[in-house]
């Protein structure tokens, strides 16, 4: 059979490549991407051409990557990272110019001040550019993106954080109880025995392989609140909190601003838990990049600008 000439695959599609085999999905590759499904449709077709195989097929439990794909998604991620090394700006970074798009990863449970304050520093030193924050899930394996690319900065605060990432740290918040104005807790107060009794709204594990702060404190304690409504949206918790009597256990930045947007109530915590740590990670690949430490630099002013900010407020109620 005669060579055809085929088009060579440029990064767009080595990316695409390496997210649809990685998701094994088109839709959540475009969301990924902030890209349309057709163009994602599209760059998969124009992939199949290329690499004159079908990449991924369709199969009982969903869409699976061929014996070829899976040869080929090792020497992809490769040349991505060979592709960044070469694309990497120069030893100075000019934020207000820069077009430059940042990928950030994060928990839903983020403080809204620290991300509010985050993103309009963002928009104000680098209008230009564009910064993409992806909700990290429980199988979500945010190592693997930050290695390859998919990710530049993961914000988290795991106890035991991954020993081969670079960490610095964001803000440190106290763990608070937010309940119903209504509840009659929010009156008396909120003793151990009220706290273990009581029904509890409790998030699912956004990490499959480490306990949060508030679970790992528990069982040090040998103690068992009793869970009565489990979310796996962190921001979905305080809205559940009105006309019961439930308790969600949670940061103070976090509660503090569902209270004041809720009329709900914020008391101290009985355990004494202690303090959640945030903290940004990110890999050696980009430890050196201007442009990331600019990025860098910009997420710990805002870890500072909220705690400054909390300085002010009166603390919690109760």
């Amino acid at each position: 059979m005669a060579n055809r000439l085929k088009e060579p695959l440029d990064t767009y599609l080595l990316r695409v490549l390496c997210l649809l085999l990685s998701e094994r999905s088109v839709s959540r590759t475009a969301i990924r991407m902030n890209q349309s499904q057709p163009a994602i449709s599209a760059a998969l077709k124009k992939l199949r051409e290329i690499l004159d195989d079908a990449l991924l097929v369709r199969e009982k439990g969903g869409m699976v990557p061929t014996e070829r794909a899976l040869e080929l998604l090792p020497h992809a991620r490769s040349a991505l990272v060979e592709i960044d090394k070469l694309t990497q700006e120069p030893a100075s970074f000019d934020a207000a110019s820069s077009k430059q798009q940042f990928r950030v990863g994060a928990p839903d449970y983020m403080a809204p001040l620290f991300t509010a304050i985050a993103v309009a520093r963002f928009h104000r030193e680098a209008p230009q550019a564009q910064l993409s924050l992806q909700v990290m899930g429980p199988d979500y394996d945010f190592e693997d993106a930050l290695a390859q690319g998919e990710l530049d900065i993961v914000i988290g605060n795991w106890p035991e954080p991954p020993e081969r990432m670079h960490l610095a740290r964001l803000l440190d918040d106290d763990i608070v109880c937010l309940v119903s104005s209504d509840n009659p807790l929010a009156k008396k107060g909120l003793s151990k025995e009220d706290y273990l009794e009581a029904g509890h709204i409790v998030p699912m594990r956004y990490s499959l392989s480490q306990r949060g702060v508030i679970e790992s404190r528990l069982a040090s304690l040998r103690e068992k609140r009793r869970e009565v409504i489990a979310v796996q949206s962190f921001s979905l918790a305080p809205y559940l909190l009105q006309k019961t009597n439930l308790i969600f256990t949670t940061s103070e930045h976090f509660a503090r601003f569902y209270a004041d947007q809720l009329g709900l109530t914020i008391l101290p915590s009985p355990i004494d838990y202690p303090q959640m740590r945030f903290y940004q990670l990110w890999h050696d690949r980009t430890h050196h990049s201007p442009a990331h430490r600019w990025l860098r630099k910009l997420f710990s002013d805002a870890g500072r600008d909220v705690h400054g900010a909390r300085q002010q407020q009166p603390k919690s109620d109760g």
